[in-house]
């Protein structure tokens, strides 16, 4: 087996390899450093398209989460900057750290924490006041108690359900066994995404959780348009999306590597780091 093969399948078995650190091939950057082009914004109570007080913004290489153009409270502003693009099977590396005091208003559980929506339902099927995302999050968080665990890289769903140990699980959000990371240092999340299958989530290099067929279901989301809620669906590929709910955060380095495609070695396009077959693609000489 090929060293790149061997390491996907590593990753995959929730050993703790990183693949973003053993080869750049088929990466892809998903922010070209300079704007938002290729992304599209939806805050709650607002039309898609509105990046309401310059929520979400370039500056620095960078995409930041900021609020300093907010009137008034919170008032549950909550918001989520999508990549244009779908995917279903998928390698997501990006860095986050936390900065800032969190916007007068915003709810207390919303300190220090944010994250991205993946498998999500296209903010164009979203009414003006739904405020999350049909989707299912891997949810970033960081220490404010010294001493006290918080986890980083958990599982949340929004109008979701996910297979975890075998079962359905009840939680809105399951924890992952990560280290807890205080102040504002930079932290790598990676998530590996299989279709309606096997999701992987690793921070810093490490599996902290692994869980199998988010399907839509649950609750949390409200607003939302009953069409778009089919309960027991599978979720077998959307959109990605940045969150925003009050913390201030910064995001970089945000790449992702298409795992699914031509998996004959006699194609001209076969890549050895795909899992999911898509042969109808392959290409012959």
């Amino acid at each position: 087996m090929k060293k790149g093969m061997a390491t996907v399948f590593l990753v995959l078995l929730g050993c703790g390899a990183s693949l973003s650190q053993q080869t750049n091939d088929g990466w892809k950057n998903m922010f070209n450093g300079t704007n938002l082009e290729g992304w599209t914004t939806k805050i709650h109570h607002y039309e898609v398209d509105d990046n309401y007080g310059d929520t979400f913004r370039a500056e620095d290489g960078m995409i930041k989460v900021r609020y300093d153009n907010y009137e008034g409270q919170f008032n549950d502003r909550f918001g989520h900057l999508y990549y244009d693009r779908p995917y279903s099977d998928f390698h997501l590396v990006m860095e986050y750290r936390f900065v800032g005091e969190l916007f007068p208003g915003a709810p207390e559980y919303t300190l220090k924490n944010s994250g991205i929506m993946f498998h999500s339902q296209d903010p164009r099927t979203m009414l003006k006041e739904q405020d999350w995302p049909i989707s299912v999050e891997m949810q970033f968080l960081a220490g404010i108690e010294e001493g006290k665990k918080r986890p980083t890289g958990n599982m949340c769903s929004p109008g979701t359900d996910v297979v975890y140990q075998g079962k359905i699980d009840a939680r809105h959000c399951i924890n992952s066994s990560s280290d807890t990371y205080f102040g504002d240092q930079w932290v790598t999340a990676e998530l590996i995404v299989l279709h309606d299958s096997l999701v992987t989530h690793i921070i810093n290099g490490k599996t902290v959780l692994q869980y199998t067929k988010p399907q839509i279901g649950g609750g949390v989301v409200n607003g939302y348009d009953p069409k778009q809620k089919v309960d027991g669906k599978p979720l077998k590929e959307g959109l990605i999306a940045l969150q925003s709910e009050g913390q201030p955060i910064d995001f970089r380095n945000i790449k992702i590597r298409n795992l699914k495609g031509c998996m004959d070695p006699k194609a001209i396009n076969y890549k050895t780091y795909y899992k999911v077959a898509d042969n109808n693609s392959c290409e012959y000489k």
